[in-house]
């Protein structure tokens, strides 16, 4: 990741504004670089080289992360911004939240960031949204919405934060509250319209989102529970309908005969609200390897198509340990 940028001082946290360690708690974020398999499923999506951020959450080497850096990954690279360089694993990803956990394998030089309650994080407040590089590469910022987020790759968040302005490296980054704990993690750049205008900013996946599964995530890899029915489908909203923009390769709505362009109106016989509707729907019907009937439309003729769903984990490579 390169180093030399850097954002405008009057952008950069100040000490002396903070009510915490401001230079410790940046120390908290490290580099991290992924190497992916050539033949993984991700990897005409993702790309075999990945590059962000994760921040350490205790002093045992655990780090956070946002978990498309390191799905399939064959080999991670740590760097602190002492320039400590070392190895980790990749313990976990969980696809409803997105959280990726990843273990340094050697002695992390670095104290955790305590993690923090993202439900008191309001519409105004200030935050500071960190990626590896102490306060070069942090960003003074504001919250300007939390909302329920639903994105194309069959996934859904009740309620995300959104950050501005964006900080250019989301992925992984840290976004870190008024008293120094840990908010939310990096997750993608978007775009928003607030108060008229449309904004350039960071949806952000929050903390409290983590407790619930993190005991589950450091003893199975996995939440301990059924795996969601996926589709293998990349849906957008168009003029309030749902359309297939785009299908993997071998999945089940592929093989089931769904094509781009095919707008999905009904799910087991109800009509759809919304993207995230649509996902509802679906992983209310079971477990994965549920059939899932769909009503499409598909050159104005309407169609009824019935798709056995899968375990998207399925598809994935597992880490090895090194």
């Amino acid at each position: 990741m390169a180093t030399e940028w850097a954002f405008p001082a009057e952008l950069q946290p100040q000490p002396e504004d903070c009510d915490f360690a401001l230079d410790a708690a940046l120390d908290a974020v490290v580099a991290l670089r992924a190497e992916i398999p050539e033949d993984a499923f991700t990897a005409p999506i993702l790309g075999t080289e990945r590059a962000g951020h994760a921040v350490a959450i205790g002093n045992e080497g655990l780090l956070l992360t946002i978990g498309y850096l390191i799905t399939e990954a064959s080999s991670i690279w740590l760097t602190t911004n002492q320039g400590q360089f070392l190895a980790g694993h990749p313990l976990a990803y969980d696809q409803a939240t997105g959280f990726g956990l990843v273990q340094a394998l050697g002695r992390l030089e670095v104290k955790g960031l305590a993690r923090g309650a993202s439900a008191s994080c309001a519409v105004g407040d200030s935050v500071i949204v960190a990626g590896h590089g102490g306060r070069r590469h942090a960003l003074k910022a504001q919250v300007f919405a939390r909302r329920e987020f639903a994105g194309y790759w069959e996934y859904v968040l009740d309620e995300a934060v959104f950050t501005a302005p964006a900080h250019p490296h989301w992925g992984g980054s840290a976004v870190i509250g008024a008293d120094g704990s840990l908010l939310g993690i990096g997750s993608l750049l978007v775009e928003e319209k607030h108060q008229g205008d449309t904004v350039q900013g960071n949806m952000i996946v929050p903390i409290d989102a983590l407790q619930p599964i993190l005991g589950d995530l450091l003893r199975f890899g996995r939440v301990n529970r059924p795996p969601r029915p996926w589709l293998g489908l990349y849906s957008t909203d168009i003029d309030k309908q749902i359309a297939i923009a785009g299908l993997v390769a071998g999945g089940p709505a592929e093989r089931a005969g769904l094509k781009v362009g095919d707008r999905v109106i009904e799910v087991a016989g109800e009509r759809i609200g919304g993207l995230a509707d649509l996902f509802r729907r679906v992983w209310a019907l079971g477990a994965a390897g549920v059939e899932i009937p769909l009503t499409i439309v598909r050159r104005g003729e309407p169609m009824h198509v019935a798709v056995r769903s899968a375990d998207r984990n399925d598809f994935l490579k597992k880490p090895r340990l090194h």
